[in-house]
């Protein structure tokens, strides 16, 4: 690979990474109406898009936390009812960790509230934009699978 090949692709990486980090935050904003911290949605959308019930262990994984900071969210989150905990059934040791219906419905309706606020700038776009971008959205879940395989 070229010096100037190797070049483009940091710069083009650099620019996706900065895009990225400035979107999410400019969604983020949406997240102030659902009354609870990043914190606790994060793992909210990491036990309702699971499609399983999760260990705490697992749940910390997931966030990148310690299982002592996770079991402090969770304790959090069974107290605003966002989340329902049981005991494993394999180890009596373990919690098993699901959404309820309100940490659910929550969750859901912040992702409408975020969807909603990207798709109404992207009305200003032109259809080559749209097609553009719907390119690039195919490219970008490509790249990211490749990041998730490392």
């Amino acid at each position: 690979m070229s010096t100037a090949q190797a070049k483009r692709e940091w710069e083009l990486a650099d620019r996706l990474h900065s895009a990225a980090i400035h979107l999410l935050r400019r969604l983020r904003i949406q997240d102030l109406a659902s009354g609870i911290g990043p914190a606790k949605l994060s793992a909210l959308s990491v036990l309702v898009f699971s499609g399983r019930p999760l260990t705490l262990a697992e749940l910390a994984s997931a966030e990148q936390v310690k299982n002592p900071t996770m079991s402090r969210l969770i304790a959090g989150m069974q107290r605003e009812r966002l989340v329902r905990v049981t005991p494993a059934k394999e180890d009596a040791r373990s919690i098993l960790i699901t959404p309820t219906k309100l940490g659910r419905d929550l969750l859901l309706a912040g992702k409408q509230r975020r969807v909603e606020s990207l798709a109404k700038a992207l009305k200003q776009c032109g259809d080559p934009q749209l097609e553009s971008l719907e390119r690039s959205a195919e490219v970008l879940d490509q790249v990211i699978r490749r990041i998730a395989n490392v």
